[in-house]
């Protein structure tokens, strides 16, 4: 099934939506095609669209991402943070180790695959002479990340819509 991004009046992402019901609120007029899928035609004078932008502006209320494996997994783009592997031999590492004082959030877990972490220990990285790749921080929504995987996976023109892609 064909998603489409749903960006508020000013612009930024809003929502992922079905194709149906983004057609359907180009039709009613609530919202305006911005890209549209060329080789999909629904009718003479509409095509699918990818991309739409709501003409009212609504107000969203902040929604925290939930810390997961899985979460974790995708922010750090399925690699190892110490060494770039890349593979099924992936883990959670805690920056600072759980017994010294190092919790679960956001700012101290990190994918680090088998071996580095092993090799790391209960030592920090930099008493392990193991730098990051990148510091780890809470992600800015849930939105950007299924927008983002989905831009991996060929939708580009949601690129230039969703900041950091």
């Amino acid at each position: 099934m064909r998603q489409v991004l749903v960006l508020n009046a000013s612009y930024e992402p809003l929502n992922i939506t079905t194709w149906r019901r983004a057609t359907v609120m180009v039709l009613k007029g609530k919202a305006e095609g911005l890209e549209h899928d060329s080789s999909r035609i629904l009718r003479d004078d509409l095509l699918l669209p990818s991309v739409i932008r709501l003409r009212q502006f609504v107000r969203v209320p902040f929604k925290e991402l939930p810390l997961t494996r899985r979460n974790v997994f995708q922010r750090d783009g399925h690699s190892c943070q110490y060494c770039g592997y890349q593979g099924d031999q992936l883990s959670i590492d805690h920056v600072i180790p759980r017994s010294r004082g190092g919790g679960d959030s956001w700012e101290n877990v990190t994918t680090a695959c088998l071996r580095c972490n092993v090799r790391k220990g209960n030592r920090t990285p930099r008493e392990a002479s193991m730098p990051l790749a990148r510091v780890p921080r809470r992600p800015v929504s849930t939105l950007y990340f299924e927008a983002t995987r989905q831009i991996r996976s060929g939708r580009r023109e949601w690129a230039k819509y969703v900041i950091g892609a």
